[in-house]
């Protein structure tokens, strides 16, 4: 918002990664949700692991795909060098073991998958910060 304000406009390295963040969001927030899907069937609470039913692994895994693919793209838009796409390749690393975590459904180990994605926000800024801070 800061940018637009300043500048009048949007770019479209703005907006793909606006796309990214949501995807992202959605995917590690359905692993939340994940953790109590009994109690809200119980309850009656439609949240994102009930909605998407026995297909929330796969469609948390297009999510992630999603984000990362994004962010990728975002990455490439920007010019962002070596120390980005090592960053992004952690990230999407970490993204893998959430998967493995969620592969059972296990509420314990679906909140580890969700609490995992600080490391990953985490892998993704210290690619950024990296690359502007190392850039010749």
């Amino acid at each position: 918002m800061a940018f637009a304000a300043q500048t009048g406009s949007v770019p479209p390295e703005a907006w793909v990664l606006f796309l990214s963040v949501v995807l992202w969001t959605t995917a590690y927030d359905t692993m939340y949700a994940m953790v109590d899907r009994e109690d809200d069937l119980v309850i009656g609470i439609r949240s994102s692991a009930i909605l998407f039913g026995r297909h929330d692994r796969l469609i948390i895994a297009a999510l992630q795909a999603g984000a990362v693919g994004g962010l990728a793209l975002v990455g490439w838009m920007s010019s962002l060098g070596r120390w980005y796409w090592a960053g992004l390749l952690a990230a999407a690393l970490l993204a893998v073991h959430q998967q493995v975590l969620i592969r059972d459904r296990d509420p314990a180990a679906c909140f580890r998958a969700f609490l995992n994605n600080n490391l990953f926000g985490l892998a993704v800024f210290a690619g950024i910060a990296l690359d502007y801070l190392f850039r010749a």
